[in-house]
């Protein structure tokens, strides 16, 4: 029998319990999955307190790196003993092994562990469609990022410097400012005791950033609507304080300003276009030039403390389930 972490009702992190779990032969598109890690990130949170609504009783997760044991008939891209990573639905990657839809894996390059993937496929793709498909970013822009010494953060700042893109950065402490400032962040904004908005301002001669990216959502979006210029574009990719209440007069009273709330999954839905994503990912992080630091490891029993850890911001960069 196979182990997952399970919650037969939303709520807080006591709710996920450890069950063992029947894993069946893959269908004629799936395959059986063997985990060898697997990633933690915020938007579990959403699964489990019901923010993300989930037929119960539900697995959880979304990313994880293994390798395959079992193919279905009807499999040509992958093949058992390939090592493969994945990020996007259905939930269920806390699990010790799985069968799951062979469509969304992608094959790891030698040069990238299985560790490493987990910690970075859904943040890492995350950072890549963030810098190279959501807004026209060129050399010598200025963006506001919040959340910077998270997962996201320490990845996207890497990626902008290879692109000669200046960041301003939003964290909640000294220590964290300096994980920031060692992945390329320019610039650091202690957002409980600076003004965003107006630090924003004066590093970037009163004209503000044209692109904001807020993962933060209600306790933010003012302090990021504030800090654009004129027609500048906020990017709403994550809501850990909540949904952000938006008023469309104020985008216009604000400076004729977008808003866009994207989601990875339409961006990695195309095969070409996942696999351009990811192959661009997993270049730079093959050779070095961005590099994935997991500075948080625990067993997949341990979720409870896992998510306690993540919800109080005891955590840095990027945590795994190491099995």
């Amino acid at each position: 029998m196979a182990h997952a972490i399970r919650f037969h009702e939303t709520g807080g992190p006591d709710v996920l319990k450890w069950e063992e779990v029947p894993v069946g032969a893959p269908g004629p598109d799936e395959v059986r999955i063997r985990h060898v890690a697997v990633g933690l990130n915020f938007a579990d949170i959403y699964f489990r307190t019901g923010l993300y609504p989930a037929p119960l009783p539900a697995g959880l997760g979304v990313e994880a790196s293994g390798v395959i044991e079992a193919v279905g008939s009807d499999v040509t891209h992958v093949a058992v003993g390939d090592r493969v990573t994945y990020t996007g639905s259905p939930l269920g990657a806390y699990s010790t092994e799985r069968v799951m839809p062979a469509d969304s894996l992608i094959k790891l390059p030698d040069e990238i562990s299985c560790e490493t993937a987990a910690a970075m496929t859904m943040r890492g793709l995350t950072s890549s469609y963030l810098l190279r498909r959501i807004h026209p970013l060129k050399s010598g822009d200025t963006v506001l990022l919040h959340a910077a010494a998270g997962g996201v953060g320490l990845i996207f700042s890497q990626w902008a410097k290879l692109l000669g893109i200046t960041v301003i950065g939003t964290v909640s402490s000294e220590e964290k400012g300096e994980i920031a400032r060692a992945h390329g962040c320019d610039h650091i904004i202690y957002y409980r005791r600076e003004n965003v908005a107006e630090r924003v301002r004066e590093l970037t001669g009163g004209q503000g950033v044209p692109v904001v990216f807020d993962s933060i959502g209600k306790d933010t979006v003012a302090g990021s609507m504030a800090s654009l210029r004129r027609r500048g574009l906020l990017v709403c990719f994550g809501t850990a304080s909540g949904v952000p209440p938006l008023d469309a007069m104020q985008l216009a009273i604000q400076g004729s300003l977008f808003v866009t709330r994207p989601a990875l999954a339409d961006y990695i839905a195309e095969p070409a276009e996942r696999a351009a994503l990811a192959g661009e990912l997993f270049g730079h992080v093959a050779s070095g030039r961005i590099k994935i630091e997991i500075n948080q490891r625990y067993a997949l029993q341990d979720a409870v403390q896992a998510h306690r850890d993540m919800e109080a911001g005891r955590t840095t960069g990027s945590s795994v389930f190491v099995l």
